[in-house]
Formats: structure tokens, C-alpha cells, sequence
């Protein structure tokens, strides 16, 4: 490449990153085509990798190795910070049924890569295929990495990229064709799907409300707020008081008599029943009489304040404040003293303003700092995540033991830390946007790398080879398990069908199929349970390949 020498003035470092960024640039224009409403999307930049390398140009083979770990590395450690949250989470309640509804397709698609495997076609080719097939990168590279741990070498490492780039473009057709079969099957209504989806959603949503309830029940005339029966345990916050006329901030020592009201927040469910215990709805609202008490939304930023339950700071007694309820990544929580305060969280604040202020101060209401991400814990999650990965497991039925490698290690390592929130001044936040920047440069570096390294036996293997019997093999990995476990959740489990699309879109951990079950009636149905299988999936889909290879080779 003598003009690329000419630039890169000899310097392969140089050479190395023009090339990296010219097929970047390259894949990124690729991905941007729209086919209907389809989209190769970051994919692109595997086939762009896969051009300049088939005409002969090409990155110096350790630079290009470091590229792609490093690229890997940054993938799916901000995948795991990004997932993290809701992971814990998506495993309880109807969580669960969705989570293991994805797990039979991860299953079954493992099973069908072994199947392959049997008959005939070599491991390296059918792990590429498997990953292409659900469109999951770090499942390639968790691929290639334990097949090098276990002392593959030369071409047959190559093998894997080749399955991934055959099976890759059907693996995203092969979704959407799946949802529109199992949609004719049954002949689905959408719009039907969607309000029977929100009605059943609001009968099990406990949103939080607020009830101004007047004291009538004689029985607790002249009782503290605190020795009221049942107020500890019903799971509701009284905010305000009106006594004799003039309102402030509920504190626990309050006396109530006969004819008070009390602002009161909860579950509507709880409220009626704290009305029964008090006494009846009043026709006053207490946030829409003056009064000195105010409220305002903080936000929680400062690191002392991290991890502290709201009965260790006692806000109410220290500064006169209550707060009345705490939002947490979109979900709103009733501020219990057991709660435990987490970067982000959004409370409402309610006092007098100087009250408001001191606590303001204390929790450091620093919106700005929602969209600073801290460099250090970056770092140090990485290199636990690499520590980690290096750990040998051994299981029993595996003669070689399973390491999560490269690509489980940051990406466990990143859900463990996203969960525990900070250590000291040390934040496992990082912000959406910063989050998004660093996780496409990531991707855009390994597929850039991995088309680089395959590129140069793309076409003969698709022209001359057993291209096509690799693509045959691809969509039967993707349509299989989908229309199996598509089928068996409408029928058997009568899953709601926008729900099932959301879920097979996060099976398979495809984000233009999500777009498409979106696209299917406006509903919050297929993003709530692609949201809720993805964490899940995304950890099996890093580790199913390494079993396979264990298991296999």
C-alpha cells in the first residue's frame, strides 16, 4: 500500500489507525442505507472491513489483534453498565416468564449450533454462524477468544468472522419474518393486542397518588403521627398537616386532632385503606392552599450521601423535611426509612425553602453532573473485568476450565458494579449519551477488525466455497428457535403478541426488530420486554459459545 505508506509516513501505528477510521467511515455510510425500513446499522463497518481487505488492504496483524480486544472490551462493558440496573430487576415477578421464554430460544439455538456441528461442519464456522445468526457480537468474540484458548491457530481463526459476516444479514431478516409469522398464524389484532396489554398493565401498576384525608375517626384524637395504627406498615408517606388552620411539614411527633387533614402519598390501594383508619376524603388540597411549605425535586449527586438509608439521615427531624417520593431510573418508590439512596435518584422535597435548601445542599442537586462521566472507575471496572475473565471455572462434564475471557469478564464485572452503584467517592454512573459514544466506537473497532481479518477469504468462500450451505445453515439457527418459542408463547402461555415480538426482538439481541415490533401499533409492550429479557440473554449469548467449544472441540 505505497500511498497509504506515503501518508502514514511509513509509521504502521499511523497506517493502522487511517486505515481503521477510513472503514469506519466506510461501514458506518453502508449501515446508513435503508432497505424498506431496514437498516445494516453498525453492521455495516463488518463488510466494509471486509472490502478494503479483499482488495488488498490491510492493518498490521498485532495492531489489528489489539483493536479488536480493545474495541470488545469497550463493547460490552458499557453494554453491562448500560443493562446493569434493570438486570436483578428483570428477573422477578412476570420478569421471570418473560427471561425464561428467552432462554428456550438461546437454548434451542445451542443446540441446533452442536446439531451442525454433529453433522458434519467444522466448530470455528458454526460458532460464527450461531453468533451472526442472533446478530450478537461479543458472541463472535467470546467465540474466537476460548477457541484460542484452547489452541486453535492460523486460518481456522479466521473461520468464525466468515460464519458471522454469512449469517449476519438474514439473522435480522430472519427476526422480522418470524414476528410476521407468528402474527398470520393467529391472525392478530394489534390494536387489540395493545389495550388488552395496557388494561392488564394498569391493573397491576402501583402508581403512587396523593389523598388530602380529614381526621374523624375520635380514636386517635390527640395520638402522635407515629402511634397512629398501621401508618409504619401501609407503605404510604403523610407529607403536610393542617392543624388549626395553618400548614407545615408532618414530622412523627405531630399531634392530630379532629378535623386536621394530612396530605398522605402512596398506592391508591394503600390510600383507601389509610382513609379508613383516619376518616374520610377532604374537599381541601393542601398544595394548592398558601402556606410557607414548599416542595422541589432534587437530585441525589453527592457521593457522602450514597448508600445512607433515609432513617440514618432523619430528614424530617434534622431539617424539618419529608420527602414523598423517590423516582429511580423512571420508576417511582415510596421513600421508606430502610431506602437506600443511589446516584440519580429524583426525590420530592418538601419544606420550608430555607429547609429546602439546606437539603438541597446535602444531597447536591447537581444536574450537571448526570451528564459527567468519572474516568477512574472506567478504568478500574475495566481492569477487574479483564481480572475477572482470566479466573479459570471448572465445571463438572469439561475437561478444559470455562473462563468468561475477554467478553464476559468486563461485562460481568459491569453488571456487578452498576448494581453495587459506588464505593467511596467512586460512581458506577455513567451518563446515556457518553455511554452510547464509547460503546459504537467499541463495536465500530472490533467489526472494522474482524472484517479486516476475514476479508480476504470472504468471497472465495462465498463464490467457490460453501458459502451458501453456511447461509442455509445461518437461517435455520435463526427461524427455528424463534417460530418454536414464538409459537409455544402464544399458544401455551397465551403471551401477549407485542410482547412476544419485544421478547423474540431481545432473544436474539436485535435492535432493528425491536423497531419493527414498535412499528406494529404504538405500545410500550415490545420495548418493556425486549428491555427485560436483553440483560439475560446478552450474558448467555458470551457464555453459550465457550460452553459449545468445550463441550465440542
Amino acid at each position: 500500500m505505497p500511498f497509504l505508506d506515503a501518508i502514514a509516513g511509513g509509521h504502521p501505528v499511523a497506517q493502522a489507525l487511517i486505515v481503521l477510521s477510513l472503514v469506519a467511515i466506510g461501514g458506518l455510510a453502508i449501515g446508513s442505507v435503508k432497505f424498506g425500513n431496514l437498516r445494516l446499522g453498525v453492521g455495516g463497518t463488518l463488510f466494509s472491513g471486509i472490502a478494503f481487505a479483499h482488495f488488498g488492504i490491510g492493518v498490521d496483524a498485532e495492531i489489528l489483534s489489539f483493536a479488536r480486544e480493545f474495541g470488545l472490551i469497550l463493547f460490552v462493558y458499557c453494554i453491562g453498565l448500560q443493562v446493569g440496573p434493570g438486570f436483578f430487576n428483570a428477573l422477578r415477578k412476570d420478569g421471570l416468564r418473560l427471561n425464561a421464554i428467552a432462554v428456550a430460544v438461546v437454548v434451542l439455538g445451542v443446540i441446533g449450533a452442536a446439531i451442525l456441528h454433529l453433522a458434519g461442519l467444522p466448530l470455528p464456522v458454526v460458532l460464527g454462524l450461531l453468533a451472526g445468526a442472533v446478530t450478537n457480537t461479543p458472541s463472535l468474540a467470546a467465540a474466537q477468544q476460548m477457541l484460542h484458548e484452547v489452541g486453535v491457530q492460523g486460518p481456522a481463526l479466521v473461520l468464525p468472522g466468515l460464519g458471522y459476516a454469512v449469517a449476519y444479514p438474514f439473522g435480522i431478516l430472519g427476526t422480522l419474518l418470524s414476528i410476521v409469522v407468528v402474527r398470520l398464524l393467529f391472525r392478530i389484532d394489534t390494536a387489540a393486542e395493545a389495550r388488552a396489554f395496557e388494561e392488564a398493565r394498569r391493573k397491576g401498576r402501583e402508581a403512587l397518588e396523593t389523598a388530602n384525608i380529614e381526621i374523624r375517626n375520635p380514636n386517635l384524637d390527640g395520638l402522635k403521627l407515629r402511634d397512629i395504627p398501621a401508618l409504619a406498615t401501609l407503605g404510604v408517606v403523610l407529607s403536610r398537616v393542617l392543624h388549626d388552620g395553618s400548614q407545615h411539614v408532618a414530622r412523627p411527633d405531630d399531634r392530630v386532632a379532629l378535623g386536621d387533614v394530612v396530605l398522605a402519598v402512596g398506592p391508591k390501594e394503600r390510600l383507601n385503606d389509610l382513609r379508613l383508619i383516619m376518616g374520610a376524603e377532604s374537599s381541601l388540597d393542601l398544595k394548592a392552599m398558601p402556606s410557607g411549605v414548599k416542595w422541589e425535586r432534587l437530585v441525589v449527586t453527592n457521593a457522602k450521601v450514597l448508600g445512607a438509608t433515609l432513617g440514618e439521615m432523619n430528614l424530617r427531624r434534622v431539617h424539618g423535611v419529608t420527602l414523598s417520593r423517590v423516582v429511580r431510573a423512571g420508576v417511582e418508590l415510596v421513600p421508606s426509612s430502610a431506602l437506600r439512596l443511589e446516584f440519580g435518584d429524583i426525590v420530592t422535597a418538601i419544606g420550608e425553602p430555607g429547609a429546602l435548601a439546606e437539603v438541597a445542599q446535602l444531597l447536591g442537586n447537581k444536574a450537571s453532573a448526570l451528564q459527567h462521566a468519572q474516568i477512574a472507575p472506567i478504568f478500574i471496572g475495566i481492569a477487574l473485568g479483564i481480572i475477572l475473565g482470566g479466573i479459570p471455572i471448572s465445571l463438572p462434564g469439561l475437561s478444559v476450565p470455562l473462563k468468561l475471557g475477554l467478553a464476559g469478564g468486563p461485562l460481568v464485572a459491569a453488571l456487578a458494579l452498576s448494581r453495587i452503584g459506588h464505593v467511596g467517592p467512586l460512581v458506577w454512573f455513567m451518563p446515556p449519551a457518553s455511554n452510547a459514544v464509547l460503546r459504537e466506537i467499541g463495536i465500530v473497532l472490533f467489526l472494522s477488525a474482524v472484517g479486516l481479518r476475514a476479508g480476504g477469504s470472504f468471497v472465495a468462500t462465498v463464490v467457490d466455497g460453501d458459502g451458501l450451505l453456511w447461509m442455509a445453515c445461518g437461517a435455520l439457527l435463526t427461524v427455528i428457535p424463534l417460530l418454536v418459542v414464538g409459537i409455544a408463547a402464544r399458544y401455551f402461555m397465551r403471551t401477549n403478541f407485542l410482547t412476544v415480538g419485544g421478547l423474540l426482538a431481545g432473544s436474539m439481541t436485535d435492535p432493528p426488530a425491536l423497531a419493527f415490533a414498535n412499528a406494529l401499533h404504538p405500545s410500550e409492550a415490545p420495548s418493556l420486554a425486549y428491555a427485560t429479557v436483553y440483560p439475560l440473554v446478552m450474558v448467555l449469548r458470551v457464555l453459550s459459545p465457550q460452553i459449545l467449544v468445550l463441550a465440542l472441540y
